[in-house]
């Protein structure tokens, strides 16, 4: 990870030995950047120097360069020498920082703009001859200044060939040999209304073409929704002058978006179109007829013209991406014009009066349901079982229109059942929005919960590993927070501890983590109580079926780097007595640190080295000190010497106060590290009750998990006795890390006091913090004014 701002000058390049693939030409880079244009990123097979550019660079590489030309093109270039100069892919944003992604994968390049990586493509391009040994990656720009955050380098398995595929087809590969649709390994993208085109399946009107009276089969929904076909009561439409070739080009255009005729024909092409009222395709045509006019050399004799629908959705084939009326559609949806067969759901009744063709053009599932001969495909009615109603009609409302609903979105549970209903019934896009939906209005208290469902869902194996990824990044919080992690299923688990992210500030975390989910706890506890379980039981009772994966976990908890006097503890134990692998695990770590022995086999083995940490230790010292949150602020994040943090551009961290600001209620007071006379914040009403506090917000960026905190009394006897120091994720909800109740610490004016958090939420990060009084002070004359001069948190800060 590179966690700070990286600031790269113009015609240099930044790079780092660890920002490099796993595995020599394929990989994925993920990154935060913030400029004008030009953002560049060299992919080379050995690391460069700082003063490195492309331009000047003989040996093999790839260049990408988002924003190029002021923010009009995208460039990519191989050993120099340009490939790609797309136009109108302009990506960059020169007043935000941009989430981006890039994929090498043995030269097949893939390039999107969002959060999460394999989402949101935006171009891709594959090397004829490719370069499979590229692996370093640097950070370059051009003639303006480029910063980058949030940069880390993903691995690519086997399983991603091809990428594309993995990203946005979604094969559908089940282990289960006995699920109905484990034949369905297709191409989406090749899935569609075109797959209905002029096919008997679920047609319910039919074309009579020509002298020859040539039957054309279609779909009276699809029609009606793009133009205006009159079926009135008859399913037949006669056209006796019409040419079959003629009225294949206006389907084709209906059924993909595309379609192709000789130019000769457009007029004749533009009259059918205007018949039916298909003014997209009439439009088309006036424009190409126009065109020819005024140079008819701009069309070959005897070639045919091209005409596309411009692709509007994300998805070819689909409604959204063809000159099919969304609104139409949904108004025959609303009053089940031209429906064929009615959807029941089981214990729940009559659902809706649907299409066919509707659900089968985004549905594998659907479709072969209809067609299979079977008795969903004879009945007018089909019920469903072990389906949610609600669930079901936002799915329908998705089929029909093509996006999910502002409900949906903000409704975590329902998107969770529209996630697993998608799965069920195949609905491929659909089950990409869900998961885009859900990632994005993740909360830290959800993300067990999620993982725990997803992970049984073969096609959510990308979410999986995001999940798993951001516990392992945030492990302390995870099995601190909750028991929520004890019901992940073994494997999740097992993934989870052997991560090459886990960051934790003890092993002795991991080990209590591993001994409560091999027991399955139902609340959360350290290893000493199992070490008191086990005098009475057995492992083999304690642990039960978990037994061989507490044995197999073990071996990844770095007991070398607990403390010796832990180590002690542990060899005395009980535990250790009755697991023989612990007791290997704790003796071998007892020899390292009592002999440090330079043995090879200590430098090479994970578990005598310090995992990469996200975290910096801010460690209490004294009353005043330099070691705290707010200090480290001042020096933005230690990279210059201190200034108040309040004054710094841009603004490092915020503090709020309860009353308005005023001469002596002035936030910057508090990290100005110079003691004030008068500094305090007043009262104001929350839920009937009088409340006065100051709040730190460390920014969108960081967090802290806070186990000590000094507060100073300003120069008055308003002495605090009763008060709360607490966390939040959100600024919303508030969780109490400390609670004083008829403290009597402060007792002198000016006085510095400072108090340990031990509480288990000191164990959980929070990007905001507040002192707050919850009891009158001892001055009567105001005694709900909050009097302190200076805050200072430490702990473990991200």
């Amino acid at each position: 990870m590179v966690d700070k701002f990286l600031t790269v000058p113009p015609f240099e390049c930044a790079w780092r030995e660890d920002l490099k693939f796993q595995e020599a030409g394929r990989g994925c880079v993920a990154f935060d950047a913030f400029a004008c244009n030009d953002v560049t990123l060299v992919f080379r097979e050995n690391v460069g120097s700082q003063g490195y550019h492309y331009k000047r660079d003989t040996s093999p590489h790839y260049t990408i360069i988002l924003g190029s030309h002021r923010n009009r093109r995208l460039r990519i270039e191989v050993n120099g020498k340009t490939v790609v100069d797309q136009p109108g892919v302009g990506l960059c944003c020169s007043n935000s920082f941009q989430s981006y992604w890039i994929s090498i994968y043995d030269g097949f390049i893939s390039i999107g703009n969002g959060k999460y990586p394999f989402q949101d493509l935006v171009f891709q391009w594959a090397d004829s001859n490719p370069n499979c040994n590229v692996q370093y990656i640097g950070l370059s720009s051009w003639d303006k200044h480029v910063k980058y955050r949030n940069v880390y380098v993903l691995s690519l398995t086997h399983s991603l060939l091809p990428l594309s595929k993995r990203m946005f087809f979604a094969d559908y590969q089940f282990e289960d040999h006995h699920v109905a649709y484990k034949h369905f390994h297709m191409d989406i993208h090749k899935w569609g209304l075109n797959n209905f085109l002029e096919s008997w399946d679920l047609s319910d009107m039919i074309f009579i073409v020509g002298h020859a009276e040539r039957p054309v089969p279609a779909h009276k929904a699809i029609l009606a929704a793009s133009g205006n076909f009159n079926f009135c009561s008859s399913f037949v439409i006669t056209l006796p002058n019409v040419s079959y070739p003629l009225l294949h080009a206006l389907l084709h255009y209906i059924y993909t978006g595309w379609t192709e005729i000789p130019h000769e024909q457009l007029d004749l092409l533009r009259a059918l179109s205007l018949h039916f009222q298909v003014m997209p395709l009439v439009k088309q045509c006036e424009e190409v007829m126009e065109r020819f006019k005024v140079d008819n050399k701009l069309f070959d004799t005897g070639k045919n013209v091209e005409l596309m629908y411009p692709c509007i959705g994300p998805h070819r084939s689909t409604l959204p991406s063809l000159p099919v009326s969304i609104q139409r559609l949904g108004q025959l949806k609303l009053s089940g014009q031209y429906s064929d067969v009615d959807i029941f759901i089981e214990s729940y009744g009559f659902v809706a009066r649907v299409h066919r063709i509707v659900l089968s053009l985004w549905s594998i599932p659907f479709a072969k349901m209809f067609t299979n001969g079977m008795s969903e495909s004879m009945s007018s009615e089909v019920t469903l079982r072990d389906v949610q109603p609600e669930a079901f009609k936002a799915m329908l409302d998705f089929l029909y229109d093509g996006q999910l609903n502002e409900e949906v979105i903000d409704s975590g549970s329902l998107l969770l059942q529209l996630l697993l209903l998608a799965d069920r019934f195949g609905v491929t896009f659909l089950h990409q929005e869900c998961c885009k939906m859900l990632l994005e209005g993740l909360s830290q208290d959800s993300v067990c919960p999620l993982l725990h469902v997803v992970s049984s869902i073969p096609s959510c194996t990308l979410v999986k590993e995001t999940l798993q990824r951001r516990i392992s990044m945030n492990f302390d919080y995870f099995i601190s927070a909750s028991t929520d992690f004890v019901l992940l299923d073994d494997t999740t688990f097992f993934n989870i501890i052997k991560h090459p992210d886990l960051t934790v500030t003890s092993e002795e975390k991991v080990l209590n983590a591993i001994l409560m989910f091999g027991t399955d706890a139902k609340e959360l506890f350290g290893w000493e109580v199992v070490d008191q379980l086990i005098i009475n039981s057995k492992p083999e009772v304690l642990f039960g079926e978990r037994l061989q994966l507490v044995y197999d976990l073990l071996s990844f908890v770095r007991f070398p780097l607990l403390q010796h006097s832990l180590l002690d503890k542990l060899q005395n134990s009980n535990i250790v007595r009755h697991i023989p692998v612990l007791q290997s695990l704790v003796h071998e770590a007892i020899n390292f640190v009592e002999h440090r022995l330079g043995r090879p086999e200590y430098e090479i083995n994970a578990r005598f080295q310090h995992r990469r940490s996200s975290y910096r230790e801010l460690q209490y010292i004294c009353d005043g000190d330099d070691h705290g949150v707010m200090y480290f602020a001042g020096t933005s994040y230690g990279e210059h010497q201190w200034v108040n943090p309040l004054l710094a551009k841009p603004k490092k961290i915020t503090i709020t106060a309860s009353s308005p600001h005023s001469r002596y209620t002035d936030p910057k007071v508090l990290v100005s590290r110079t003691y004030q006379g008068t500094c305090f914040t007043g009262p104001r009403l929350e839920n009937g009750h009088n409340c006065s506090w100051w709040m730190v917000d460390l920014g969108q960026d960081h967090q802290l998990m806070c186990n000590y905190y000094t507060m100073r009394q300003d120069g008055s006897k308003a002495f605090p006795r009763y008060w709360n120091i607490q966390g939040s994720a959100d600024g919303k909800s508030w969780r109490d890390l400390r609670v004083h109740e008829n403290d009597r610490t402060t007792c002198k004016p000016g006085q510095f006091a400072s108090w340990p958090i031990v509480a288990p939420n000191a164990l959980l990060p929070f990007r905001y913090f507040r002192v707050v009084l919850t009891g009158p002070t001892t001055d009567t004359t105001n005694p709900w004014n909050f009097c302190i001069c200076y805050l200072e948190l430490y702990g473990y800060f991200l």
